[in-house]
């Protein structure tokens, strides 16, 4: 015997099959889950890290399926952590990566930060430090490197100048104009930060910028860092994060008072008026004259691992095609 459906049971069957249809497309139309990623930085944040605030603030990141946690560094220093798979990706410098290249660490940089070396030696105008030369008679205050001494041995050995007659001081993380008006002669900064926030103090240094005294020593500083690992096993997922990245720099690059209050709005503690300043000089710098953000030059690479060999400041020497990649870059 057929049985007659009724009017209410139609209603109900039609309600059941919409229903099932609309969470088949509810389904369908969930974007997929973004993939957790983490990259440890070298230090505090600052305007060198512009580029990867603004990824993330600007979407970029999320574009690529990325989700992107930026931590602070640890006790270990970040190569040895990104080494050991406790970071997805890290910043690091040219130096921390060519001492664990020749270690066997297999960390290997993925783009250059910043094109050209800002770092020198920098001293009060009254300390009269012109020239490595004038290094002798002088306190230098570090954080206890054998790098630290090496350059200034090699800068001073151009000028047969008497490294010996260097008092060399371990400060450690202290403050550079709190050490200056104590018994600090002179100190390693990077111009970029620490001698933008000279200029907003009015504060007169002499600068000893290290790419003007040395050809080896206009090394990248920072850089980007991954493993082997992930490079061999997630190759694509190195790739997103790098387009992603790149598009932060060149935002950065292009507006700079906008990467400025990103980076601001993420790390409020800042000096304001020295991150606008610092993000407006970086503007020019992390591209400069390369094709491309991040291109890393081979040449640079080869310089400044033979001055790490020549000077000691590494037991053996690295082959630096397998220190650096360009190969994550945009086009």
């Amino acid at each position: 015997m057929i049985k007659k459906i009724t009017p209410l049971l139609l209603i109900v069957a039609l309600l059941v099959s919409l229903t099932g249809c609309n969470q088949n497309q509810a389904q369908e139309s969930q974007p997929a889950k973004a993939e957790k990623v983490t990259i440890i930085l070298d230090w505090f944040p600052n305007t060198n890290h512009t580029g990867l605030y603004a990824a993330k603030d600007q979407g970029y990141y999320a574009e690529q399926g990325l989700n992107v946690e930026i931590l602070q560094p640890g006790d270990a220093g970040t190569a040895q952590l990104v080494a050991a798979g406790q970071g997805d990706f890290g910043v690091s410098y040219q130096e921390e990566v060519t001492v664990a290249r020749s270690k066997e660490i297999p960390i290997v940089a993925l783009a250059a930060v910043i094109q050209h070396n800002t770092s020198g030696f920098a001293s009060p105008i009254d300390k009269n430090i012109k020239t490595p030369a004038d290094f002798e008679g002088k306190t230098y205050g570090g954080w206890g490197s054998p790098a630290e001494t090496a350059m200034i041995k090699a800068l001073m050995n151009k000028y047969n100048a008497d490294f010996n007659k260097v008092n060399m001081v371990n400060i450690g993380s202290a403050d550079f104009f709190t050490s200056i008006q104590k018994n600090i002669d002179f100190a390693w900064i990077f111009w970029g930060w620490t001698g933008i926030e000279a200029e907003l103090k009015n504060i007169d240094l002499n600068f000893v910028q290290l790419k003007d005294e040395h050809e080896a020593l206009d090394f990248y500083t920072p850089v980007l860092i991954a493993n082997e690992d992930m490079i061999k096993n997630k190759p694509e997922l190195v790739k997103k994060f790098m387009q992603a990245t790149a598009k932060g720099y060149e935002f950065a690059m292009q507006n700079p008072d906008k990467a400025a209050q990103i980076l601001l709005q993420d790390v409020p503690e800042l000096n304001k008026e020295l991150v606008v300043a610092s993000q407006k000089y970086l503007a020019k710098e992390y591209q400069s004259d390369a094709t491309r953000w991040g291109e890393m030059k081979p040449e640079v690479w080869k310089k400044y691992a033979d001055f790490m060999y020549e000077n000691k400041l590494i037991d053996k020497n690295i082959d630096p095609s397998k220190a650096f990649t360009n190969e994550f870059l945009p086009e």
